[in-house]
């Protein structure tokens, strides 16, 4: 496991403006809300020309797994990009409006099948597209099936794990636990499962400290995502476990402390949606 290089990870809206026209790459519009607003329709009211729209929920998520948002596997997701009309010769470029909030779910897919390498992430995505004033369509693009390989290998090891990994770190403090969902999930004054709270000993960082969220959503420079993390106890060299509630969340901080070169990153993709349904794991209430 190691740190990420941006340059091989976000490209600029100038780059995807200069490659729009290029048969290599696919355009993923992923917009995504829990709000009760429509993604798709957001995305047929107008997006970046070329895109397609991609729901994240339908293409990385297991449809069998009791267990709400885990991940799917390599055969399934390989067969719904091929489906899409992404192959391997293709390289992605994925946008949302969250700075890449619900792109991170595919990269962490990606990563732990072993084909980060044919993802990008638009910096700023769609809203510092809107506001550069770029070119927007309506249009939905068609592309034909393709052929899509994921081998099923974890370059990153334990990129993912399970609750068992989280409790052991816990008991035996060998990495941070990592909690990236809202203040008032964290101290239980919001349930969105059986049980609210945040795991025991774990630590509160909000995931779009990483973003500059109230301008542009580009990620904010590695020194700025470094500083905020030593506020709570974590450096570059500390293993860090992140969750949220579905591990998407917890996808884009773990991208995000790999772009400001944190080492040891994994994630708990199991997160809430797991931890506060089973009355076998511990919980704790309040504030940091």
């Amino acid at each position: 496991m190691g740190m990420l290089h941006r340059e091989a990870m976000l490209v600029s809206t100038d780059w995807l403006a200069e490659h729009l026209d290029d048969d290599t790459v696919r355009v993923l519009d992923c917009r995504y809300y829990f709000d009760g607003r429509d993604g798709y329709a957001e995305y047929r009211a107008g997006h970046i020309p070329g895109a397609r729209y991609f729901d994240w929920t339908r293409v990385t998520v297991d449809p069998d797994d009791p267990i709400a948002y885990r991940l799917a596997s390599p055969e399934y997701i390989a067969a719904q990009l091929g489906e899409l009309g992404i192959g391997d010769a293709h390289t992605i470029v994925g946008y949302d409006d969250e700075g890449g909030h619900f792109v991170a779910r595919l990269w962490l897919a990606l990563a732990r099948y072993g084909r980060a390498d044919r993802l990008r992430i638009l910096d700023g995505g769609w809203t510092r597209w809107g506001l550069e004033g770029r070119p927007v369509s309506t249009e939905e693009p068609t592309w034909p099936a393709a052929h899509f390989t994921l081998p099923g290998m974890q370059p990153d090891p334990q990129l993912v794990v399970e609750a068992e990994t989280v409790l052991r770190a816990i008991a035996e403090r060998s990495a941070v636990v990592l909690d990236v969902r809202r203040l008032s999930e964290f101290t239980g004054e919001e349930v969105r499962a059986r049980r609210g709270g945040h795991i025991p000993g774990a630590q509160h960082w909000f995931w779009q400290q990483s973003l500059d969220w109230d301008s542009d959503r580009r990620f904010v420079p590695r020194e700025q995502v470094v500083e905020s993390l030593r506020a709570v106890g974590v450096d570059p060299d500390t293993p860090v476990i992140t969750y949220c509630h579905g591990g998407v969340r917890a996808a884009h901080a773990a991208l995000a402390l790999r772009l400001a070169g944190f080492r040891d990153v994994r994630v708990y993709v199991g997160s809430w949606a797991e931890w506060g349904n089973r009355d076998d794991l511990p919980i704790a209430l309040g504030t940091p």
